[in-house]
């Protein structure tokens, strides 16, 4: 299973990294999903593990007095001023890097590439479907505590995805992709008409 899913990150970054190189300037400095941050600030987020060191990582949370968002956020806007071939390139050639995020597993990568790959996709109104196998393990991966951590506010609705078997949480119905369901797991506010 875990050969499985690691092989589903490499293939969700190296879509990503073809995806991303063919981005205008203008694209890439485009909003995202994630309040504040450009298309750029999201994929130096993302490559933050292939050209960061840990010691940098640790200094930074320390200098954030333990608040991992906020040492994120000061070291994204500060590695989004490198140029954009520089954060294609970390990705291309780290498309099978072992990296996991903290206290998770590689279900945890595919989870943090597949929300911020929709993170820019959806901004920019581009059609990138996530293959369904990819999401599955992403949406399996879904629990209360993700909702909390998000802040996203899902009391009394149920999320129902259209195409594909998944429903999260209780309540009244809200209909959509699977993608854009997990959006709103995530907390994202999604463009008009995406969801009924």
């Amino acid at each position: 299973m875990t050969a499985d899913i690691r092989a589903a990150v490499a293939a969700e970054r190296r879509d990503q990294a073809e995806f991303l190189s063919g981005l205008t300037e203008e694209q890439w400095n485009a909003p995202s999903l994630c309040e504040g941050w450009t298309v750029k600030h999201v994929v130096a987020h993302t490559t933050l593990p292939f050209h960061s060191s840990g010691k940098r990582v640790v200094l930074e949370i320390l200098k954030s007095a333990g608040r991992f968002n906020h040492a994120s956020d000061r070291m994204a806007r500060k590695d989004a001023r490198l140029p954009t071939s520089d954060l294609l390139d970390a990705l291309k050639n780290n498309i099978d890097h072992p990296w996991t995020p903290p206290g998770s597993g590689p279900a945890g990568a595919l989870s943090h590439d597949v929300i911020h790959g929709l993170d820019i996709t959806t901004a920019l109104g581009v059609d990138r479907e996530v293959p369904h196998e990819r999401l599955k393990i992403v949406l399996d991966g879904m629990k209360p505590s993700n909702v909390k951590y998000f802040g996203a506010d899902l009391d009394g609705k149920r999320l129902e995805a259209t195409d594909m078997d998944w429903t999260f949480g209780e309540g009244k119905p809200v209909r959509g992709l699977a993608q854009d369901l997990l959006l709103l797991v995530c907390g994202r506010t999604l463009p008009p008409g995406r969801l009924s």
